[in-house]
């Protein structure tokens, strides 16, 4: 048994912790915040992740700097985050790559959701295929003419197996009754950028804000994109089901933080990309590159994930991928 002396020490001490804990709670941030982006610098993740936080450490009395750790269809740099300590002061960002890709091959040992305290999603973007100048091809239907009269030619570039583009080639190929020649790209849309410039390929799957840059440029050109909704900034962009066909596909943008994360870190993270995500500066930017905000919270964003992951995981299953 503890004397009364020595129970009140514990006691005390006790209180201290709490008390202690509860100070630096309340005091967070006390250092810069690290925003791993597990995409190679140039991408549309890398891009959305670099304004999106600019805007958010005004809300915050520290910076917030990226740093690119791209690796294992972001495994690598997430598996960093995850292991880095659970007060805030570091986050990551995920994709689809990160919800879907990497649990679904189960490739990375050590990488697990679980290991994760989701924060909030900022955008979602529908899929799209864009073609090459040096293609000679100007629209989606003139896409699947040329790939119909020569089976296995068309040069179609996407993300590795089991990413979303990969799906959705797949799908495609499916839908449209053709067959392509699937090539794949690994690490961010950049290097399916270089390939359409130099005439690698003949056209690529991500989205349209993946290659706003080239789009603008006038080197590719945007198609059909993935979605039944209108894309308000790429108006001259069709959606394909306005060419009969049902397929939606696409990425987004997740923010996470290491499981067991103080709730209070937790939402000032929130509140200050909230607040940035709100802003006239953060949804014009939106608007020029073609990228839609799709706000979720820590209190929805966790369900969002659970039933995206158990709808795709079925269809990959009657695709046998």
């Amino acid at each position: 048994m503890f004397s009364k002396s020595l129970k009140g020490k514990i006691a005390l001490a006790l209180g201290a912790c709490i008390i202690g804990t509860s100070v630096a709670a309340a005091d967070f941030p006390t250092r810069d915040i690290r925003l791993i982006v597990p995409w190679p610098a140039g991408g549309g993740a890398d891009a959305i992740s670099r304004k999106i936080s600019n805007i958010a450490e005004d809300e915050l009395p520290k910076s917030v700097y990226v740093e690119n750790i791209a690796g294992a269809v972001t495994a690598t740099g997430l598996i960093q985050m995850t292991n880095s300590r659970p007060d805030g002061h570091t986050v990551g960002v995920l994709t689809y790559d990160s919800v879907i890709t990497l649990p679904r091959g189960q490739m990375v040992p050590g990488y697990s959701l679980d290991n994760m305290t989701p924060i909030a999603r900022i955008t979602t973007e529908a899929d799209a295929i864009v073609v090459s100048k040096h293609s000679g091809i100007n629209t989606f239907e003139e896409l699947v003419e040329a790939a119909k009269a020569s089976p296995g030619t068309v040069r179609v570039g996407v993300a590795p197996k089991g990413s979303g583009p990969y799906l959705s080639v797949i799908q495609l190929e499916k839908l449209l009754d053709v067959d392509f020649n699937v090539i794949t790209y690994a690490g961010s849309s950049s290097a399916e950028a270089e390939a359409l410039l130099s005439g690698e390929l003949d056209a690529a799957i991500s989205s349209l804000g993946d290659f706003s840059g080239i789009i603008a440029s006038g080197d590719v050109k945007g198609v059909v994109e993935l979605s039944s909704v209108q894309n308000l900034t790429y108006t001259d962009v069709p959606t394909i089901s306005s060419k009969g066909y049902d397929l939606q596909t696409g990425s987004f943008i997740i923010l996470s933080a290491p499981k067991d994360t103080p709730p209070e870190a937790v939402a000032t993270i929130e509140t200050a990309f909230k607040t940035a995500y709100d802003s006239a500066e953060f949804q014009d930017w939106l608007k020029q590159v073609g990228v839609t905000p799709d706000w979720l919270g820590s209190d929805e964003v966790k369900g969002w994930m659970d039933e995206l992951q158990n709808k795709t995981f079925k269809l990959m299953d009657e695709l046998n991928l």
